[in-house]
């Protein structure tokens, strides 16, 4: 498997300015593979992109802090993302992938690494295994450390899911949307169904990310913002934002991250809006204590 690199080297800088304190509430870190070898079960096998390469970009687009988000490529070694945020100086907080049968021990480990939740991936092209019955024990176990849970599916399991995630007892942080068609406007029927599923559940969150991975125009994203904009401002206290860099397996269409963050206006418009999207929220999630 040859090594792939998706993300580029000159993001433009962005014209929005962030507010102080702003943070990017979705990322990853690939390695340096040398120190911290990637899964053999790994569906994709990127170039390094590690915590130097992402505090510089947090720096170039006026970002605070980051929420280190274990990426596939790494399995349930966490030791990468970890770091990473132990790099940062308290400006990085994270979210791992564990083996269901981790011992306590091991996740009071991870908290003391700044961990402060835990991802469940139902995307069968990066997972070979999502044990549903396993994964809701781990949530159970997690909210004794006050950690949240992370669910990244595809619109098409929304329904299915829902008694999964019912039972979970933490709050539950849907990674982009859950992948819906944004072509269709706010009022298409997976962006639709979402916001009814948000409004039906009121300790579930969700990441209004990744542009560049749903629109299907591309380039400025118009068809993202209509559709999600209105979903920040009906859900405004329940919305976070991440960049998602490196982007994994992004290497056929390279996003500019700085244009990434110029959609955060267009999304939240008003400064109420970017302050809850950008610092309460994930404050509340990952700097609680």
């Amino acid at each position: 498997m040859s090594r792939i690199r998706s993300w580029t080297g000159a993001p433009s800088k962005p014209r929005f300015v962030p507010p102080p304190g702003a943070v990017d509430a979705h990322c990853h870190v690939f390695g340096p593979m040398a120190a911290f070898p990637f899964s053999a079960k790994a569906k994709y096998l990127p170039e390094d992109a590690g915590p130097e390469m992402l505090f510089a970009l947090r720096d170039h687009l006026g970002f605070s802090r980051n929420v280190i988000v274990q990426a596939s490529c790494h399995g349930t070694d966490n030791r990468a993302t970890l770091n990473a945020i132990a790099q940062s100086g308290g400006r990085a907080r994270g979210v791992a992938v564990v083996d269901p049968a981790i011992a306590d021990a091991e996740l009071d480990a991870l908290h003391a690494g700044g961990i402060r939740g835990v991802r469940f991936n139902f995307l069968k092209r990066l997972v070979d295994d999502a044990p549903r019955d396993r994964f809701l024990e781990v949530a159970k176990r997690v909210q004794r450390l006050a950690w949240h849970v992370v669910i990244y599916f595809e619109a098409e399991l929304l329904e299915e899911l829902t008694p999964f995630m019912e039972a979970i007892p933490t709050i539950i942080v849907i990674d982009h949307m859950g992948r819906p068609d944004v072509s269709g406007g706010p009022d298409g029927p997976e962006m639709r169904a979402f916001r009814e599923f948000l409004r039906a559940h009121p300790t579930i969150w969700t990441k209004v990310s990744c542009a560049e991975r749903l629109s299907a125009q591309g380039p400025p994203f118009d068809d993202f913002v209509s559709a999600v904009a209105p979903l920040v401002a009906e859900f405004p206290d329940r919305v976070l934002w991440g960049t998602d860099w490196p982007h994994p397996n992004m290497q056929d269409a390279v996003p500019d991250d700085g244009a990434l963050v110029d959609l955060i206006p267009r999304l939240a418009p008003t400064p109420a809006l970017q302050k809850k999207l950008l610092i309460d929220n994930p404050m509340k999630l990952y700097w609680a204590d």
